[in-house]
């Protein structure tokens, strides 16, 4: 059993919103199905960090969905910039049932102990070059991110996954940063930048802390084995 990460797959099948029309990801569907069903197995996990489907209603998903249900594994979904169908858990969650989807769950101001593992995360913020941030949405993202964090009780790792980069650039959200440095937070997976952007997205170690871009173009469309 193992644990994949792959964020921003911007499914459109229920929606007229295609990504193909964008360089790079040309039949990115086929291309991350194919990925997908060569490198997970049933009992494995993934975490889909942010920008699941482009749908405007949860309703709306079931296209999407149903292809992530038929994937191999079970699946996490966070919430993205773009997630405009996201709504309450408990909304969500009985939509799943009365739905079928078996394989789905989110990872939303909780945590999940996979494979001796906590996971952990929050949609996060991204800090504009010479805007001021959104108090109160940096505030209300930094602390769900405690939230979660706080939840994954025991002396097992925590990995955290976001969907907005903490540090981009010589920016940073420092509000994240303080958190993840707080809970001893020695992995983080973002998505979020696409195109050109995927050139500056930090990879690596900064201040202790492992930085890895998880954006589905950004990996070739291949989940990433963590």
């Amino acid at each position: 059993m193992a644990i994949f990460v792959m964020g921003d797959t911007h499914l459109s099948l229920g929606a007229s919103k295609p990504m193909d029309v964008f360089s790079g990801w040309e039949g990115y569907l086929e291309k991350l199905e194919s990925n997908w069903r060569k490198l997970v197995g049933p009992e494995d996990t993934v975490v889909i960090n942010g920008d699941v489907s482009w749908a405007m209603k949860l309703e709306d998903t079931r296209a999407d969905f149903a292809f992530l249900d038929s994937l191999p594994g079970k699946k996490l979904l966070m919430k993205g910039n773009h997630d405009y169908w996201w709504t309450t858990m408990k909304k969500m969650e009985t939509y799943l049932a009365d739905q079928g989807f078996s394989s789905l769950g989110f990872l939303f101001n909780n945590a999940r102990l996979v494979e001796g593992v906590w996971l952990c995360g929050t949609r996060g913020w991204m800090f504009d070059q010479g805007e001021v941030h959104d108090r109160k949405v940096i505030d209300r993202e930094t602390g769900r991110l405690r939230l979660s964090l706080s939840a994954a009780q025991g002396e097992e790792e925590k990995v955290c996954f976001l969907h907005y980069p903490p540090i981009f650039g010589t920016s940073s959200t420092p509000e994240i940063l303080e958190v993840m440095k707080e809970y001893g937070v020695r992995r983080c997976y973002y998505g979020h930048l696409h195109g050109k952007s995927i050139h500056y997205g930090v990879q690596g170690e900064v201040d202790g802390i492992q930085y890895r871009l998880t954006s589905a173009d950004g990996l070739g469309f291949c989940p990433l084995k963590i």
